[in-house]
């Protein structure tokens, strides 16, 4: 499966001066939206991405996404694994479980996002599912900013990877763009004017 070409032709891959949920800033953007406008193609990728988890044998009871990025990746990976789907959001700037959403005693619960760059906003739900007794025991996304390395990628580890090394991490493709800190940024210093798309922008 071409992940790469799928954006493309789902106007899914942007060029430009963009502002990642990260705070960094890249060349290229993925907007992972796009892709699963299509339910159909929503359904083929999250299936995908279930069998590279079967394959590694984890048993895995719930999904769990961030709002609101991950949800339609998260909602239909749950349903090609068969298991329950819940979800956190942002209140007051906290990730929170919500919406009478529960979660058992070691409840071992998979976190998916659209997309994972340094993995920030899977590893506040992940803190969240834990403070209220469930065990994480895994990440996953659709593209993988190639910041973390993934189970079966060839990339390598990265400086500001906040996701664990001891979990597995699984996405259909790593999409490598130059990623900047804001001061090192060389569009910034040529006078661009950096954008933020998706779902903390527009």
């Amino acid at each position: 499966m071409d992940i790469e070409k799928i954006y493309k032709d789902s106007g899914a891959l942007l060029e430009g001066h963009f502002i990642l949920s990260s705070g960094k800033h890249s060349t290229n953007y993925l907007q992972s939206a796009k892709v699963l406008e299509d339910p159909k193609r929503a359904e083929i990728l999250a299936k995908e991405l279930s069998r590279q988890i079967k394959k590694a044998d984890l048993k895995i009871d719930t999904v769990c996404s961030p709002a609101i990025g991950g949800l339609l990746a998260g909602y239909e990976l749950a349903r090609a694994l068969g298991v329950r789907f819940i979800f956190t959001e942002r209140k007051d700037g906290e990730m929170t479980l919500r919406r009478g959403f529960e979660v058992k005693p070691d409840e071992r619960v998979l976190i998916c996002e659209d997309i994972i760059t340094t993995g920030g906003s899977a590893m506040e739900a992940a803190r969240e599912i834990e403070k209220r007794g469930g065990k994480v025991v895994a990440f996953a996304a659709l593209a993988n900013r190639g910041v973390c390395k993934r189970e079966g990628g060839t990339g390598n580890r990265k400086d500001g990877c906040m996701l664990p090394e001891n979990k597995p991490f699984f996405a259909l493709a790593d999409f490598d763009f130059p990623i900047y800190e804001p001061d090192e940024c060389p569009m910034c210093k040529e006078g661009s004017e950096a954008v933020k798309p998706g779902s903390r922008g527009n």
